[in-house]
């Protein structure tokens, strides 16, 4: 297990022996090499039954696997029933949903892309309607499909939202060893690493921000050490369990954004430790922890998130992930020339465009863009002349 003072980080991000440019160099953790930088960051899609992947999943990844991207991450999937974010989300809690992703997995492996899969418990924001559904919360006393939603301290998460249920110790343990079993299941269906989902106002982030940590025991209140002991050991639980080969993420809310939130020297000081304990690779997000998940109090522009991963890459000595609103090839590109980031992930974009690797590789002068792509695209596209 390898402690960030002995991890090897380029300081530029890149790869001598690779004449690419820097997006399309290859990066390797641990057992895992992915082709080039661009990354599918997680997106929930809200349609599964009980936990259980359907058709609708296989066509959405199916889309990515053909883009040429370097990697792939399937949506936030819960450890345990009661820790979905919505009755539509993805579970992990059931033996039975292990063949869905399994086809997931199949799918991008097919196009020899790795993928992984982000496991979390959505704490106080558990039991909300599905967003096309608008979002609200579910109450018990109004839908046969809400449930009461858990948290380290019984806090609201914001005015209209119900008031979860404060945790007991021996609650956190049972939920310890439900991420330990979720691993486990991940390793299974065949994932090629995995993601811990401590972001966004969920359940981890919960645990790590004094905004919704307020416990007098040693799961939290003031003390740093504290708030940071269940997500350090949600880490050490899920390492003991899947193949030293296998890298382990932690998605994190770098910054809570508002007075008395969750600081970036705070986020630091996890991340390192979180390093002794496994984490191979920090994916930098923010906000969350009393509006949108994915959003800091803050109004968002392009790369707005990198600075984060930048600091904590080379103040905590462990690689990142950089997210938010980076559309351009130039601009990722520039991020992992700089250092700022080791990865680079997109949602909407590749919504967007999901050709966007190709179309990329094409305006940052990669040798041979097509070849991003798969072949039997790649052929033909080569010889295609538009008009």
């Amino acid at each position: 297990m390898s402690k960030p003072s002995e991890r090897k980080i380029p300081s530029r991000g890149s790869s001598a022996a690779s004449p690419e440019p820097p997006l399309f160099q290859p990066f390797r953790l641990r057992g895992v090499t992915l082709r080039n930088r661009i990354f599918v960051t997680p997106m929930c899609q809200y349609i599964a039954d009980d936990g259980h992947a359907v058709l609708w999943h296989f066509s959405h990844h199916g889309r990515f696997s053909l883009s040429g991207v370097g990697g792939a991450m399937v949506e936030a999937t819960a450890i345990t029933r009661d820790g979905r974010i919505t009755p539509g989300c993805l579970g992990i809690y059931l033996d039975s949903h292990i063949d869905g992703l399994r086809r997931i997995v199949e799918i991008y492996h097919d196009q020899r892309i790795p993928v992984g899969i982000q496991i979390g418990h959505a704490g106080r924001k558990a039991s909300a309607a599905v967003p096309l559904n608008g979002a609200a919360p579910l109450l018990m006393h109004e839908s046969d499909d809400a449930w009461q939603a858990v948290a380290p301290s019984a806090i609201a998460l914001t005015d209209g939202w119900p008031t979860p249920r404060e945790l007991s110790g021996a609650e956190i343990g049972s939920l310890l060893e439900a991420f330990a079993q979720a691993a486990l299941r991940a390793v299974k269906s065949g994932f090629d690493f995995i993601e811990i989902h401590g972001a966004h106002g969920y359940l981890i982030n919960s645990f790590f921000s004094p905004i919704s940590n307020k416990r007098d025991d040693h799961w939290g209140g003031t003390d740093l050490q504290n708030r940071m002991r269940f997500p350090l050991r949600v880490a050490e639980a899920i390492r003991d369990v899947i193949p030293e080969s296998m890298p382990l993420f932690y998605r994190t809310s770098c910054v809570d954004g508002i007075d008395g939130g969750v600081t970036i020297s705070e986020t630091i000081a996890l991340a390192r430790e979180l390093g002794k304990r496994g984490v191979d690779l920090i994916d930098c997000s923010s906000g969350g922890i009393i509006g949108p998940s994915g959003r800091a109090l803050q109004r968002p522009s392009p790369g707005y998130l990198v600075p984060f991963a930048e600091q904590i890459r080379k103040a905590a000595g462990i690689p990142t992930m950089a997210v938010g609103l980076i559309t351009e090839a130039q601009q990722a590109n520039e991020i992992i020339a700089n250092g700022s980031a080791d990865l680079v992930a997109m949602g909407r974009k590749l919504l967007d465009d999901p050709n966007f690797p190709y179309h990329a590789a094409q305006a940052v002068g990669h040798s041979s863009p097509t070849s991003i792509l798969p072949a039997s695209y790649g052929f033909f596209l080569q010889r295609w002349k538009p008009d």
